[in-house]
Parts: C-alpha cells; sequence; structure tokens
C-alpha cells in the first residue's frame, strides 16, 4: 500500500497514509464533503472562554477568538487556529480541526479575522491575505498564561497564506515555535485565475457572494461600497475595486504581488509544516512545485495525491488527514522536548 502523498523538503516526520474515504474521491467531492456530510463535534462550555484581542492601529477595531481547553494542563504550546476566506470559528471544518487539537492536548485558539465571525459588522477595516499586523497584535496581547509553553499556528486557506508571510517576518519574537498551513494560496495570482475557471463556475459565485455579504457588514462608508460592489462581477473586481483601495495598493494586481506568501518562505526560519493536494480545485499545485524546498531547512511540504481543497476526509479515520497530520508534527516536535 502506498502512503498517497510525496514529501519535499525537511522529512523527519513520519506521516500517517492517505486514502480517499468512499464516496469522497476526486478533489470536488472532497472540497464539498463538509457540506453535504457533517458530524457536529462536541465541546465543553466549562472549558471555553471568549477572548477579544484590541487592535492597537488606531480603528478601535478587535479581533475575537474562542478557547477551547483540554482537560488537563499537557504542557503543549497554545495552539491558534485561523480560518480561510469567508470563514469564522463556526467554519465547519475549523470546528472539527479545533476538537482534535484539544484531543491531542492542545489549548486551542480559535481566531476570528477582523470583521470575522462576532466581529462582522463592529469592524472598521477587514482581513485580507497580507494583513500580518494583527497576528503580531494579537499574540502582543495574549494572556502570558496561555503563551507561557510558546505558540504554534496553524492556518487554512487564505488564513495559510497570512501565516506563512507572518512567519517570515521574525515570528520567534512573538513565541511562535512552529506553523502549520493547509491549502494555502502562496500565489494569489494563480489562485485569482483557477477560482475564476470555466470549470469553477459554482465556486466563484458562492464565494463572491460571501465575500460581498461580508462586504456590505462593514459600518463605515456603507453608500461607497454598495457602489463599488455594483460594479463587481468577479473575485478580481472584488479584490481590485474593494480590497486594494481599503489598504493601500494600486489595484489587484499590487495586492496579489505584494502579499503572495511564495516568494518569502525561503525567509522562513521556524520549523513549518504545508500541506497541499494534487486535486485541490482552487489552487494550483504548480505554485508549490515551482518553489525550491532544501532538505536542510526548516519547510516541510507535503502533497497528497487526494484531498481537495481543505478536505483530506480520509478511509481511515473520520478526523481529517491533514488535522492528525499537524497534530502529530507538533506532538512530535514538542513531546521529545526539541526546542524549536
Amino acid at each position: 500500500m502506498t502512503s498517497g502523498y510525496t514529501v519535499y523538503g525537511r522529512s523527519t516526520s513520519v506521516f500517517q497514509p492517505f486514502r480517499a474515504a468512499y464516496p469522497w474521491i476526486g478533489g470536488d467531492l472532497q472540497t464539498v464533503k463538509n457540506t453535504l456530510r457533517w458530524l457536529p463535534p462536541t465541546f465543553v462550555s466549562e472549558r471555553q472562554e471568549r477572548l477579544v484581542f484590541p487592535m492597537n492601529d488606531g480603528t478601535g477595531d478587535s479581533l475575537s477568538g474562542l478557547l477551547d481547553k483540554p482537560a488537563q494542563d499537557t504542557g503543549l504550546p497554545l495552539l491558534i487556529l485561523v480560518h480561510g476566506l469567508t470563514g469564522c470559528e463556526e467554519s465547519r471544518n475549523i470546528m472539527v480541526s479545533a476538537a482534535h487539537y484539544v484531543s491531542c492536548g492542545f489549548s486551542v485558539v480559535r481566531l476570528n479575522l477582523r470583521g470575522a465571525g462576532p466581529s462582522v459588522g463592529q469592524c472598521r477595516e477587514q482581513y485580507h491575505a497580507g494583513r500580518t499586523q494583527d497576528l503580531a497584535a494579537v499574540l502582543t496581547t495574549m494572556p502570558e498564561t496561555l503563551r507561557q509553553n510558546g505558540v504554534v499556528i496553524v492556518g487554512v486557506s487564505l488564513g495559510g497564506n497570512i501565516l506563512l508571510k507572518f512567519a517570515s517576518q521574525d515570528a520567534e519574537s512573538f513565541g511562535v515555535r512552529a506553523i502549520a498551513s493547509v491549502s494555502a494560496p502562496i500565489d494569489l495570482k494563480a489562485a485569482q485565475q483557477r477560482i475564476m475557471a470555466p470549470r469553477n463556475f459554482v465556486y466563484h459565485r458562492y464565494l463572491l457572494n460571501r465575500m460581498k455579504t461580508d462586504a456590505r457588514a462593514l459600518p463605515h462608508d456603507k453608500d461607497a461600497t454598495s457602489r463599488a460592489l455594483g460594479n463587481v462581477d468577479s473575485v478580481y473586481d472584488y479584490d481590485d475595486l474593494i480590497v486594494a483601495p481599503r489598504n493601500g495598493f494600486d489595484g489587484a494586481e499590487d495586492y496579489y504581488a505584494k502579499c503572495s506568501a511564495k516568494s518569502i518562505l525561503s525567509e522562513i526560519n521556524i520549523q513549518t509544516l504545508l500541506i497541499h493536494a494534487k486535486t485541490d480545485p482552487w489552487i494550483p499545485l504548480s505554485m508549490y512545485l515551482d518553489n525550491d524546498w532544501p532538505a536542510d531547512g526548516p519547510l516541510t511540504l507535503i502533497v497528497s495525491e487526494d484531498g481537495g481543497h481543505v478536505g483530506f476526509h480520509g478511509a481511515n479515520s473520520p478526523t481529517p488527514w491533514h488535522d492528525r497530520c499537524i497534530g502529530d508534527y507538533f506532538v512530535d516536535l514538542f513531546a521529545t522536548g526539541q526546542r524549536v
């Protein structure tokens, strides 16, 4: 039996084999499985706590996070989980991931990016693919009792790109010891072109409608936002007419060029696990294989034969394969006493 994946770069960890679960075969079914069939995980309300992180940029905005604690203290680092585009703490994949990492012994913060989740309609500004300063602000204001054993961070899809960008910017000084990304669009231009391909028409309209809804929820400049959205017929239009002008970029192309993580991967110095699927219908594999993955570097890339976009529903476990890989990876790093 084959492993179902290929490892590039640092390969000191042994990961569990992956075979797609029937009938969720192929990238599209893997991607939409949680939409079609999903069993909500159980959390213990007595071990949950709402966290609020004021931003230090003069906007008055705050980010919100939901902390889930394990039954007992394991001494493992705090794990922060960062959602993807139009996601939040209640995204189905985020909830499943959080439950698994808690079962591994981690305290988990399901972080809502600016203007997402509980802060929808309350923040003046909104997250984007390169807004790394918000992660820095969260770590600066995180209670010391939670980060006394260090921090590890998992970023999913767009959240993965933000995380990889952040990791290249002296993340160690904030106590970050290791990170992992799942299905991250590290080349934003290539991802934009793929999601707008004719075969992805349904995905594209779904994402665009959700993005427009989030934009309309911003409490300021509602008239200007409404006028701009009247000219938005694609993800590219949204990035060009909404994201770029709001955040000081000279149009969508400038935004893509400055915020894609691909060009800064070589600047990451902490242990990093990246997971991607050959069958991801949203994110082309080529953006990963075009990169160098030195065996003596801190980055490990796993490319699975199937898995779709943040799917990875395997035949041998109800827990998605990417969650099991990341949980094992972090536990292996820290349970052995290795300092990274």
